[in-house]
């Protein structure tokens, strides 16, 4: 075995865990225990930890990751900081000193039996470290003071809200900057999210000084070709494309990693132990995000995250789909790439990619194919995928329809699994239907393309008839099932209602007042 190095909280630790060995059992067993598993599947956020990631090609930025579901391996020569690390050491009085976000969570009683806590706080304080907020904080710091010539009570002007305070008009934004969405993978069981709420609200922006603000101007470690064998499994991270084709051409039936959010399940609840896992995510051809004339081109690789910060709103489908597919937590490591090639019938990317038209590259060691993605699944978690071959890039023509939606039919509103999914993108040619596509997922074994529905509206007018006319139809697509999360019967009244939902919310009466 290679010798496997992670660095953490500083400190460059030797890791000789096992392929099937997470991050979080890592840390634990080295003796960093404030991180907790919760649900071992990435739903409760009591794991998470910070990981040192590009941002551009001279910047990194501190990102949240679940730390049970990743194997620890595929941290070889990355930089991690636990809540352990967040304060600083003991000094001369041999007092440690408390991070600003733990700081707040102790003063504004954001914590109560303490279990979610270490997670909440690493979550908070990526959020903290987060380069755009900065910007946030200085422009909110700016318009405070316009409009309050002098702090009252004493309060600084530096963007922080008191406590009880009217917060800014979207609730989901702090006066600081801080997005909530941060948060949404982190469930507290106890305390109540109100306290949790006015810590992240009380957060300045960083000094200067704090070494893991710095940290961020400097680039994050580069990937290192890591070789592991341990108990007859293997671990690698291949350097290049080819080397990586060699290594599917040998082993066809390798576990391809990203992100692990699927493969971690795997391990931890279903007990998959796979003989030979292949880390895909640091691959640059698999990173990729261009925008051309034609087409918008995503790497399988890039995580949900960077492809919603490199996009930039460009895609106003997509940019509805980010806040509701996981959490901040799932979708910093996530990637479209694994969403798609897992192949689940209730995956929250494909209904959204297949309104949008999109394909996919499917390439080996001996060239590409693009494939529809409406023609890529063939069956329960089955694709047209060959041996030997990965999910490359996902495509999305261009020119973008006029009108779209994603509409995630769920228990709850964030971090949870759809019981249906419904992606609408529509084109007027002044009233009349010119093209439509409606991608649906939860109703069938896969993903698929509500044609019928698509032909009962084609070319007709957009009226509120043809729209619940086609609203009966799309609730006969599929062959939708009794489960835990829904009956089928209602999975059927929900898509009727997802139409005539979407034919109201692009009336012009309705678009005027969203304005």
């Amino acid at each position: 075995m290679e010798r496997i190095q992670v660095t953490v909280n500083g400190q460059v630790r030797s890791c000789g865990a096992s392929v099937h060995t997470n991050l979080l059992d890592w840390l634990r067993d080295e003796g960093l225990t404030g991180s907790k598993e919760g649900c071992a599947e990435g739903e409760c956020g009591a794991c998470a930890v910070m990981v040192s990631r590009p941002d551009g090609s001279d910047g990194s930025r501190w990102t949240s990751v679940n730390a049970c579901l990743p194997p620890a391996l595929a941290f070889d020569g990355q930089e991690i900081v636990t809540a352990e690390g967040l304060g600083t050491a003991p000094g001369a009085c041999a007092v440690r000193k408390l991070h600003p976000v733990q700081e707040e969570m102790a003063e504004r009683g954001g914590s109560q039996c303490g279990y979610c806590t270490p997670g909440f706080v690493c979550s908070m304080a990526a959020e903290y470290y987060r380069p755009e907020r900065g910007t946030e904080v200085s422009n909110n710091s700016k318009n405070s003071k316009n409009s309050n010539n002098e702090a009252s009570d004493g309060q600084a002007q530096t963007g922080t809200a008191a406590v009880g305070e009217e917060h800014a008009t979207d609730h989901e934004t702090g006066p600081n900057g801080f997005d909530l969405h941060a948060l949404s993978g982190n469930l507290c069981r106890c305390t109540g999210y109100r306290p949790i709420r006015d810590a992240a609200y009380a957060l300045s922006a960083p000094e200067g000084t704090d070494p893991l603000l710095r940290r961020q101007d400097s680039p994050a470690p580069p990937a290192r070709p890591t070789h592991s064998t341990v108990g007859g499994a293997r671990f690698v991270r291949p350097q290049t494309m080819d080397e990586l084709f060699a290594l599917l051409g040998e082993n066809p039936g390798a576990k391809l990693v990203s992100g692990g959010t699927d493969l971690g399940v795997e391990i931890n609840l279903r007990h998959s132990r796979p003989s030979l896992v292949v880390a895909i995510d640091r691959l640059e051809p698999l990173r990729v995000l261009t925008v051309g004339a034609d087409r918008i081109e995503v790497g399988a690789a890039l995580t949900l995250s960077e492809v919603e910060r490199g996009l930039d709103g460009r895609v106003p489908l997509l940019n509805q789909l980010f806040p509701q597919f996981a959490s901040r937590l799932i979708r910093n490591a996530a990637s479209f790439g694994g969403n798609l090639a897992t192949g689940s019938p209730i995956g929250d990317s494909a209904p959204a990619l297949l309104a949008l038209d999109a394909s996919v590259v499917l390439a080996s060691g001996t060239g590409e194919r693009e494939v529809p993605l409406s023609e890529y699944y063939t069956g329960y978690r089955q694709s047209v995928r060959k041996p030997g071959e990965l999910l490359r890039a996902v495509r999305i023509p261009l020119p973008l329809a006029g009108q779209t939606a994603f509409y995630k039919i769920a228990k709850r509103r964030f971090d949870d699994i759809s019981s249906v999914a419904v992606g609408f993108a529509l084109q007027l040619d002044g009233d009349t239907v010119s093209s439509v596509r409606v991608g649906v997922g939860g109703i069938a074994a896969t993903p698929l393309r509500a044609l019928r529905t698509e032909q009962a509206l084609l070319g007709r007018p957009w009226t509120y008839d043809v729209a619940a006319a086609a609203a009966a139809v799309l609730a006969t697509e599929g062959t939708p099932i009794d489960d835990l999360r829904a009956s089928a019967r209602y999975r059927s009244a929900m898509l009727e209602q997802s139409m005539l939902r979407f034919h109201a919310q692009t009336q012009p009466a309705t678009l005027e007042v969203s304005r």
